[in-house]
């Protein structure tokens, strides 16, 4: 493993991964139209839209909570292949059900297999990049999330007219790409000590009281933020705009991160993690809540950019926090359970949502937003120097581990 300390060039091992990460997400067309697709195509109403995006936040929650402990226990490679290919099988089931029933149990499928990727791809990154460049690891790794999100959402839309299946089967054929790229060129990057060692089950990990209320946290942020997938979109049709009119807005979301991810990240590796994560939430709350007053396209843009600017804070130093406060031996449940907060808000956002706009108005839904991401940054402030005691302790060990 390399030295802890040092800025020094990321590993070749992390730009395949980045690549293959590319790949995969400029395909990712499925959930970014799934809520549109499923009103528009198969007559679900909002609500019934909402409760299949969080059937795949329930798949997704067995799946990282199932990946985290394959990658700890039979590796983190395995684990990502495994979950990249039975993806494929699983889009096109998506793309070819039809009855409710058929959709919602696909639905659940698909978001076990998808999401089981994440805490594998996380500990591999946290595995071969040195303690010191994680921030600038995770913020380019980002940067080649939002690149290929800009580049499937601008292109979703024009591709639907083409048929919807479409979507299905592009999404499967690029999720193919980066699991052949991951067979091909990334090796096991588990460390020999938690090879040789009982890690711990997820109990263990579940007595980190400080691990805990940042996961609890992390929900709050979530809850707000996926309102992009889910809502926001409806929000839009609400307003007479078409599935073509989101897809290039929402691009923007993508473009902006794309153009000022790198440059963010540079400021971002001066700055304590931990303190930049109440800063960004608020910046957060405040987009979404300014989309109470959104009509047009060019204000749902203007609210776009202020809560990317809040994610653009948000996703490194969250990411950076996350490796440093995993224990080296527990990675993939840590990475697990802290994916889980985000599998949960994948159901609970858009059930919530889809509630709260039917029930009451978009407008106290976006309101609410902007209420939720107030107390998470408050909570973010208050447990923030916990946080960095609990990275220098871990941090230490790791330094401590490498010099035996």
């Amino acid at each position: 493993m390399a030295v802890i300390t040092g800025k020094q060039r990321l590993p070749s091992q992390f730009w395949v991964l980045w690549t293959a990460t590319l790949v995969n997400r400029a395909g990712g067309f499925v959930v970014i139209f799934l809520t549109i697709y499923l009103t528009t195509q198969r007559g679900f109403s909002a609500g019934a839209a909402g409760l299949v995006i969080g059937l795949y936040g329930v798949g997704g929650a067995i799946g990282v909570t199932a990946g985290g402990h394959l990658a700890d226990r039979w590796g983190r490679r395995p684990t990502a292949l495994l979950s990249l290919f039975s993806s494929c099988a699983v889009l096109l089931a998506l793309g070819l059900a039809r009855g409710p029933a058929q959709i919602m149990g696909t639905a659940l499928l698909l978001g076990a297999a998808t999401e089981a990727a994440r805490p594998a791809l996380g500990a591999m990154i946290a595995d071969i990049v040195p303690a010191a460049d994680r921030m600038r690891a995770f913020g380019t790794y980002y940067w080649a999330i939002n690149l290929g999100f800009a580049v499937s959402a601008a292109a979703a839309g024009f591709a639907a007219k083409a048929g919807y299946f479409t979507l299905f089967a592009a999404d499967a054929a690029t999720t193919a790409a980066a699991g052949l790229l991951v067979l091909w060129r990334i090796r096991e990057t588990r460390p020999p000590l938690v090879e040789k060692t009982e890690a711990g089950g997820v109990a263990a990990v579940l007595k980190d009281r400080v691990f805990l209320g940042f996961v609890a946290c992390n929900l709050l942020i979530a809850l707000v933020m996926l309102q992009h997938q889910s809502m926001l979109p409806l929000a839009m049709v609400d307003d007479g705009l078409s599935s073509e009119t989101f897809g290039v807005v929402i691009a923007l979301n993508g473009v902006l991160i794309v153009a000022g991810q790198m440059l963010v990240t540079r400021v971002l590796t001066r700055r304590r993690p931990a303190y930049v994560m109440p800063v960004s939430v608020v910046v957060v709350g405040l987009g979404f809540g300014l989309t109470a007053f959104a009509h047009t396209p060019l204000l749902y843009a203007a609210t776009i950019v202020v809560w990317t600017a809040g994610e653009m804070l948000n996703a490194p130093s969250t990411a950076a926090l996350l490796a440093g406060l995993s224990p080296v031996s527990m990675r993939g449940r840590y990475q697990g359970l802290f994916s889980l907060s985000w599998q949960s808000a994948s159901f609970l956002a858009p059930t919530l949502g889809g509630l709260v706009r039917d029930r009451l108005s978009n407008t106290a839904l976006w309101l609410g937003c902007l209420g939720v991401g107030l107390v998470a940054a408050a909570w973010s402030l208050a447990t923030a120097s916990a946080r960095e005691r609990r990275v220098a302790v871990l941090t230490q060990r790791e330094v401590d581990r490498i010099k035996l």
